[in-house]
């Protein structure tokens, strides 16, 4: 994989504004609150921009296992993607109001069905973009509807039994994205049970962006925090809550020159579905 950066800043996505052939996808969402992020859009959006829901359009319906947000089928996320005039080639902007975790998750979603155009994170939210002056719009686009083709990559997603037969082995890196208390079991306000997955090591996913700007932090500096934990890995799994916010640590190593990075999509909701799974508490040593 050529090392790369996935994010893009405001001044490039206005040049992009009205272009043919890009999308804009708007994924602001509040977990608590699951119909704010449409709300939002509603009310304001970058021109041109299409809403892309979290529960609706980039996940599965909940069952007994796979979590609180399972992956839509190839099939479902290519019918959504189609609708909105997104095909295999077209140039497709992201933005949320999260600091990048919900961009994010259809950033991997792409990658997953293979995507041949540009994807493009936004550096910065929406509520910075419209603070900053620039354009944003009520104006709800019909784009003409495209046939999106995918070709699934199942070498970036790892499920349960995967996970399990992996705990242990070395050389391999399991990356909990969480905050430092849900990690160690501490607190637990979404999931029913606390804890972590034995052996993993924790990285919450917001180190990665500034908390004074709420841009990302500099490709170097990511890089330097994800070498003290995964230099040596052969194989790095990451997992967070449900699948969502793993997804900006997936991108920050990969920007890190680190290719080997899977996501557990089901992720700590889908792992407690078990009663068999093991449950660990407190800190892990640094791998």
């Amino acid at each position: 994989m050529k090392q790369q950066t996935w994010m893009i800043s405001f001044e490039e996505v206005q040049a992009l504004l009205g272009q043919a052939r890009v999308i804009i996808a708007d994924c602001r969402f509040w977990l608590a609150e699951p119909e704010r992020g449409h709300a939002a859009y509603e009310e304001g959006h970058l021109p041109g921009a299409i809403y892309f829901n979290l529960d609706h359009d980039l996940s599965s319906p909940v069952g007994a296992h796979g979590g609180r947000h399972p992956l839509p089928s190839p099939e479902m996320l290519s019918k959504r993607l189609g609708e909105r005039g997104i095909d295999r080639d077209t140039t497709v902007i992201v933005y949320d109001d999260q600091g990048g975790a919900m961009a994010s998750r259809l950033w991997w979603l792409l990658q997953y069905v293979g995507h041949q155009g540009i994807v493009k994170v936004m550096d910065g939210g929406y509520s910075d973009w419209a603070k900053l002056g620039y354009p944003i719009s009520t104006e709800q686009p019909s784009p003409a509807a495209r046939i999106y083709e995918p070709h699934v990559r199942p070498d970036l997603v790892m499920h349960m039994k995967d996970v399990r037969e992996r705990l242990g082995r070395p050389g391999v890196v399991l990356i909990d994205s969480r905050e430092p208390a849900r990690y160690a079991g501490e607190s637990e306000s979404i999931d029913p049970k606390a804890g972590h997955i034995p052996g993993a090591v924790n990285h919450f996913w917001r180190y990665g962006v500034d908390e004074t700007s709420g841009r990302w932090k500099a490709v170097g500096s990511q890089r330097e925090a994800w070498d003290r934990l995964v230099k040596e890995a052969n194989e790095i799994i990451v997992y967070c809550g449900s699948g969502v916010t793993a997804c900006p640590n997936v991108l920050s190593l990969w920007q890190s020159g680190y290719p080997r990075v899977k996501l557990y999509a089901g992720s700590w909701s889908d792992w407690i579905s078990y009663e068999e799974n093991p449950i660990a508490v407190g800190e892990e040593e640094k791998a």
